[in-house]
């Protein structure tokens, strides 16, 4: 069973971004990042500020913009707006999920699809389902298609299930998958697909993105499979200092061992998806 390691994986995508970004430097550009964050999500905090750390550590300009609870859609619209026009400003983040009363789709429409480094506005997601690679791939997605890259394992022809029809993960996930840079057999299941198991188990290549910890089981897996999780849940746990412990989609202990090659949580796909977000804010930095 081989453990693919996704911090080892981010870090050549964070070195390739550092190469990058030194020639835009002498071009005079530097690439520069927004991230909007409303509320006091505490899980939000923690992504927002380990996205700042990463922009300092490559030397792109960080803005971050912290809103409070109780901003009004038309407050972040304007913000929005603002970064949109700002010329030091290449990505534009807003952090998901907002407060139930934002509307978040609206949000992500008035994006300028050029800094839409979430790969997330409608203009972005044609262009991903056309193949047309003047768009942003989502984060996620595209760290999971870099990481069986990694690993070497092939796609080409394999079957894989995909667990999850976000528009986060899933949906994107199923499109690179089966478009011209996996050429896999995709089946999308979810919380209504009759005989989940079964659907699980004809699967070379299955991506547990349900958000349900630990619900990939043993039972569910082929020998040899690959497994990629990106679920990331938080469960109670006595014996931790913080009272909990993070767990992903997949019962690691019980179905590692059946797997060719698998992810764990954490130190899989969450490392990808900062190295990947930095990734699209360089490109977009390029095209400016």
């Amino acid at each position: 069973m081989k453990r693919i390691d996704g911090k080892q994986v981010a870090e050549k995508v964070i070195a390739e971004c550092k190469e990058e970004i030194a020639a835009l430097k002498e071009r005079g550009v530097t690439p520069g990042l927004a991230v909007v964050l409303i509320g006091e999500d505490p899980a939000s905090k923690v992504y927002v500020g380990s996205k700042a750390k990463k922009c300092e550590e490559l030397g792109i300009y960080s803005k971050k913009i912290e809103m409070p609870i109780d901003a009004t859609q038309e407050e972040v619209m304007q913000v929005v707006e603002d970064l949109n026009n700002d010329p030091a400003i290449d990505g534009i983040l807003v952090q998901s999920p907002p407060p139930p009363h934002i509307d978040e789709d609206a949000i992500v429409r008035a994006i300028n699809p050029a800094k839409d480094v979430d790969g997330f506005h409608p203009l972005n997601v044609a262009k991903l389902a056309l193949e047309d690679p003047t768009g942003f791939l989502p984060c996620t997605p595209h760290g999971c298609m870099r990481l069986l890259e990694d690993a070497g394992i092939e796609t080409s022809g394999a079957e894989a299930v995909v667990i999850g029809r976000s528009m986060i993960v899933g949906k994107p996930m199923a499109l690179l998958l089966m478009g011209k840079a996996g050429n896999a057999t995709v089946t999308v299941a979810h919380s209504r697909t009759k005989d989940l198991a079964a659907v699980c188990r004809r699967a070379d290549i299955v991506i547990a993105a349900i958000g349900k910890p630990e619900f990939v089981t043993a039972d569910m897996v082929k020998d040899g499979a690959v497994v990629i999780d990106v679920g990331i849940n938080r469960v109670k746990d006595a014996s931790k200092k913080s009272g909990y412990k993070l767990v992903g989609d997949v019962a690691y202990d019980e179905v590692a061992p059946k797997c060719s090659a698998i992810t764990p949580v954490p130190g899989g796909v969450g490392p990808m998806t900062i190295a990947m977000l930095m990734k699209n804010t360089v490109i977009a930095a390029g095209r400016r």
